[in-house]
């Protein structure tokens, strides 16, 4: 036999699945799994200049190290093609620091870390929309053991910094976050 009770949970079960049904197409889920927000059938193509060193204290080998990962990390994350001139965005900037400063000073007043910061400038030029346009610095840096020699380290620290300032530029400029 069926119950009342049985009915009633039935015909509840039956108008959340219609409910849900009727839902489901209206809703829209869209998610870019390459980390970048641009409209491709807008956006091309993207011009990187040189990254110049400009700063006080300078370790040559820095600039090619982050033109590198800026690049490899725009052809990783986008479709957008780079070219030398004309192009739909704009990257361009400069090296404005790259300093090193005691940290966690010990009871008998020696650091026993030792930071490395860089700097980086960088001018967005968004040439289809102007409002979009950036103009600001980003700054990154790793603490080390002030034991070591910086000579040791510093080719590991530049990549490492070097990664977390393209995501931070990428984020701010064509991952439109």
């Amino acid at each position: 036999m069926v119950s009342i009770n049985n009915i009633s949970r039935l015909l509840r079960v039956v108008a959340v699945a219609a409910a849900v049904l009727i839902a489901v197409p209206s809703c829209r889920i869209s998610y870019k799994f390459n980390g970048s927000a641009l409209d491709y059938t807008v956006y091309k193509t993207v011009h990187v200049s040189e990254f110049p060193i400009r700063a006080a204290l300078v370790y040559p080998p820095l600039q090619q190290t982050f033109e590198n990962e800026l690049l490899d990390y725009i052809a990783r994350n986008t479709r957008l093609q780079v070219v030398d001139g004309a192009s739909d965005l704009q990257l361009e900037g400069e090296i404005t620091g790259y300093s090193l400063s005691p940290q966690a000073v010990t009871e008998n007043a020696y650091a026993s870390q030792t930071r490395l910061t860089i700097s980086v400038r960088v001018k967005y030029t968004d040439n289809k929309q102007e409002n979009k346009d950036i103009d600001q610095t980003f700054s990154a840096y790793r603490d080390f053991d002030s034991s070591l020699m910086l000579n040791d380290v510093q080719d590991d620290l530049c990549q490492q910094i070097s990664k977390e300032l393209v995501e931070l530029i990428f984020n701010a400029t064509l991952g439109d976050w």
